[in-house]
Formats: C-alpha cells, structure tokens, sequence
C-alpha cells in the first residue's frame, strides 16, 4: 500500500494560556498542502513484527521514530498479531512547523486501519494518534480544521478554495517545546509586524512569531521582506517555524519570487511551491 502523507500549515494560531498539564491552550486553524511525505506499507510473513526503513539517516529509528510509534500503537488497540514492513521516503523538512511527523504517523494510522479492515472510526485514530502529539489527530480528519485544547481537539473545516503557497525555510530548525516556552515572557521587535493579516476572506496570525522572531532574527527579517513583494498577499510563519509561508495573490510566477528570495537573502534557503488542498 503507497499513501501520501501532507503537511500542513497554520493559517492562524493563536495561544490562549498556559494549562495545568503544562501545554498551553490554543487555537488555530490549519490547512493540509500539496507537500507530502510518501509511505509505503506491506505485510510479511512473520509475527508480530514492524520493519521500518527511511531515506533520510537522520530521521529517527526504532520505537522513538512516529511512524514506529503509530503502528505499535494501532497493533496495541486491535490486538492484531501481524508483521508489516514501513518504507517512509521524506520530503518535508524537520523542525520546520509543518507537521511532517506527526502526519507520518497518523498516515500510518489510516492506512493501517484500511489494510486490515478494522473499521476503527476517526475519532478513535485520533484518540491513539494524541498519546503521540497534538498535531496527529489533525492528520486523521484529512481535511483543514480548526483545533483547540493543545490541538487534539479537531473540528473540520471547508477552505472557500486552494491558496497558492511559497514555502522558505533557512537551515535551522527550532524547537517546538522551546517556542512555548518563551512565549509568556518575549518581546516584539519594533520594526516586525505581528498583527493579524487580511487576505481573502480570512484572517492571518500567529502567536508564536513573538518568542521565535526575538531569536531567530532572520525569520522575522525573511517574513518582512515578504510582505514587500507586490505578488505576496500574506506572510506568516507556520507552527513553531521555522518555515514563513507567503500567500500569493491569484495568477503570480511563484518560481520569479523564489528565485528573487534566494537572490536577496539567502540561496541556500529551501523553497517549495505548493497549495493547500
């Protein structure tokens, strides 16, 4: 079995405190995209067994690695006592804010509910998926959402129509648990617009722009720069980053804008052109 798994950024994420548990309460709205990581499934004939194989070195092996995690997971719940093979070809980068693991791992969750016909509901996929992050039951719905609590909480949402995207990482990553970490005590940075942003119909925020702007300077220096650039309608960092997305206004050369943003900041920085789906 051959499954795409997406990833996805946040239109709007908004932080609504801090919890008891230590996770913060939020809000945000998050649509899939067109950047997928490619997962292939098969069974073998052996017992309770799961092979797992990816193309990067450096994604994580064994029972730490999502993917491993989701599939113990599921044999766990269903008492099943099969052997499966997993072959998981990356294409979305880590520590990037686009949810490339935890959509690997609620993948594997749906597809694993297909091969064996087990007919385990969406809400019990995402209710497995959440002992493994919050960003996994968004996965399961397979469609934009909006989530809420620390983002296990998923109620599915209709985009009004696809939004062309620009993608433009630098080659850092930043730590999710760090992002919230310092977003009680950080500070703006004049020049940096944070305020929420108008664009078709929908509203652009996102909390966590505050703490990793105050660090990670160039994020907040490549999101600016963005916003100059007549084809941009948005710009805005997706999750904990450390990707900034740009919206593009309708009929635009996204491949002219990547090019003109490796010229004038970075041509080492990775850019994808995508849409939401």
């Amino acid at each position: 079995m051959h499954v795409s798994a997406p990833a996805k950024i946040n239109l709007s994420l908004k932080i609504l405190g801090r919890r008891s548990d230590g996770f913060h309460e939020i809000e945000t709205l998050i649509a899939p995209i067109s950047l997928c990581d490619e997962i292939k499934i098969d069974k073998i004939d052996s017992g309770r067994e799961i092979k797992f194989h990816c193309d990067d070195p450096s994604v994580p092996m064994g029972d730490g690695n999502l993917v491993v995690r989701a599939a113990n997971l599921f044999f766990s719940a269903t008492k099943l006592q099969v052997g499966i093979s997993i072959e998981l070809k990356k294409r979305i980068p880590h520590g990037a804010g686009l949810g490339g693991g935890s959509s690997d791992a609620a993948t594997t969750l749906l597809a694993l509910n297909q091969l064996f016909e087990t007919n385990l509901a969406r809400d019990e996929l995402a209710k497995l998926g959440s002992a493994i992050g919050s960003d996994v039951p968004f996965f399961i719905f397979e469609s934009a959402a909006l989530c809420r609590g620390r983002g296990e909480l998923v109620a599915p949402a209709k985009m009004p129509e696809a939004l062309s995207l620009l993608l433009l990482k630098p080659d850092f990553t930043v730590p999710t648990a760090w992002a919230y970490s310092r977003w009680q005590d950080s500070q703006v940075i004049p020049s940096i617009t944070y305020s929420a942003q108008e664009f078709l119909g929908q509203t652009f925020v996102n909390d966590l722009e505050r703490p990793v702007f105050e660090k990670f300077v160039f994020l907040a220096q490549l999101k600016m720069w963005l916003l100059r650039q007549p084809e941009v309608g948005v710009a805005l960092m997706s999750g904990s980053g450390s990707t900034i997305f740009a919206l593009l206004h309708p009929g635009v050369d996204v491949d002219l804008v990547a090019k003109r943003a490796g010229d004038h900041l970075d041509h080492e920085l990775w850019r994808f052109q995508a849409h939401t789906l």
